[in-house]
């Protein structure tokens, strides 16, 4: 207070966040922004609750009720509460900048918007996409071994002679073994074989990581099992109630609108509006908790409800963007002066810093933007690092092969090149090719 600044009379709703009672005081989101808007305009002001407890709407003669109501008749100055700013009311009174965005939601308890598991669930934390990349690097990585392991002569040293213990099946048991983190046999001697090996290892033990993560994080969300995403499945739905605020800018959203969806919506309320519409936001707050019963209202406060409330959850879809202004009489001179003050709130950071202090959250919620199912992308760098395994593996083999070729060709002094084929004939079983180079080689020594 300070003498000489003028007084204004302020009227607003009692709504959490934004105006609540604690013990003789007032407190919220707009108490606030009231207090640091009357900083930078150097003036004094009282507040009073709207009486009738509504926000403003025109009455069956023509006159408003609620906050703009009290305007009109010149019972107070200005409205700071979360009063959206409409073109009706527009031509009434003055609105500033809005200082919050908001739009239209559906606000829902989780158990009673859930729908069952799929029998197939513990496959949600991949994409099918995911899933098939997966599968073709496990046949891709247990080829690898088996070829690798027979190209080798680290591996297999007398292919003629010994037995190759990597066979097509026992690579595919080996590579199966590490997805569950078991070790498993035959057990991998020659350099190339243990990069490929040890390369999988890591795919496989990064790939875990991310599929009980995301699981862990798809069983805590209920988002992801809402059959109820838009409000064309909440006209669909036959389980619960829906209805919204009577007399709000919301109610007369649905009433206006030319979509047939929001058509059937306001048809549905309009015949049980004695049962559907509740008086206030803290009604209809309760009312979702108790019983099955949808409410339709601002995004930005369903938010709030399911930051306070841990068993309520926004559906997706949100429609008719808005925003919360603070109300003058026309031709008030206070109009601009507020929307420049709430313009250099807004650029200062001051009003995200009220957002984030009255909308703070305990519930350990995540939305299904974050947590949906992995896609390949996400996990592109595994796969990459995988393939690069793979391919110095070969490269490994096909050296350890072509340096015994030319100490074999060396010592029995034959051509290397017949020597490192007839290896690899000789060990990927090619008889025709094996006989081939035999002969040719006989030829070149006669």
């Amino acid at each position: 207070a300070g003498e000489g600044l003028p007084t204004l009379t302020v009227t607003t709703i009692l709504e959490d966040p934004y105006v609540m009672v604690r013990g003789a005081e007032l407190e919220g989101y707009c108490m606030e922004l009231l207090a640091a808007l009357a900083g930078m305009l150097r003036f004094q002001y009282r507040v009073r609750v709207v009486g009738d407890g509504q926000y403003g709407a025109v009455a069956a003669g023509g006159n408003w009720s609620g906050m703009i109501g009290e305007i009109l008749r010149r019972e107070a100055d200005i409205a700071v509460a979360p009063l959206t700013v409409t073109s009706a009311r527009e031509e009434v009174v003055s609105f500033t900048t809005p200082f919050l965005q908001t739009g239209i939601g559906i606000l829902l308890r989780k158990d009673t918007a859930s729908q069952d598991m799929s029998f197939f669930h513990f496959l949600s934390p991949f994409s099918k996409e995911t899933w098939t990349a997966l599968l073709f690097a496990y046949l891709l990585t247990c080829f690898c071994l088996f070829l690798v392991a027979r190209l080798s002569p680290c591996e297999w040293n007398e292919p003629k002679n010994e037995e190759n213990h990597f066979t097509f099946l026992n690579s595919l048991w080996f590579g199966a073994g590490a997805l569950a983190l078991q070790g498993a046999t035959p057990r991998p001697q020659a350099l190339s074989v243990r990069v490929i090996a040890v390369v999988w290892w890591l795919f496989t033990l990064a790939l875990l990581a991310a599929y009980i993560a995301n699981f862990t994080a798809l069983l805590s969300s209920g988002s992801e099992q809402l059959p109820i995403q838009t409000f064309e499945d909440l006209v669909k739905q036959r389980n619960l109630e829906f209805g919204t605020l009577e007399g709000s800018s919301t109610f007369y959203y649905f009433k206006n609108s030319k979509n047939p969806i929001h058509q059937m919506i306001y048809e549905y309320m309009e015949k049980r509006r004695e049962h559907v519409l509740v008086k206030t936001y803290q009604e209809a707050v309760q009312r979702v908790m108790d019983s099955n019963y949808a409410f339709i209202g601002e995004s930005i406060s369903q938010d709030l409800a399911a930051a306070r409330h841990c068993n309520l959850i926004r559906a997706p879809e949100v429609i008719g963007a808005r925003g919360f202004g603070i109300a003058t009489t026309q031709a008030s001179p206070w109009t601009k002066p507020l929307s420049i003050a709430v313009l250099k709130l807004r650029e200062s950071g001051d009003l995200d810093y009220l957002r984030n202090k009255w909308w703070e959250t305990s519930c350990l919620r995540q939305s299904r933007e974050r947590w949906g199912p992995l896609e390949p992308p996400a996990l592109g760098g595994l796969f990459l690092t995988l393939g690069i395994g793979l391919a110095l593996g070969i490269l490994a083999a096909l050296a350890e092969l072509s340096s015994s070729s030319r100490r074999a060709a060396a010592h029995a002094k034959k051509s290397c090149c017949s020597v490192f084929t007839e290896e690899i004939c000789t060990r990927l079983r090619i008889k025709g090719a094996a006989r081939q180079s035999q002969e040719t080689s006989g030829k070149a020594n006669a």
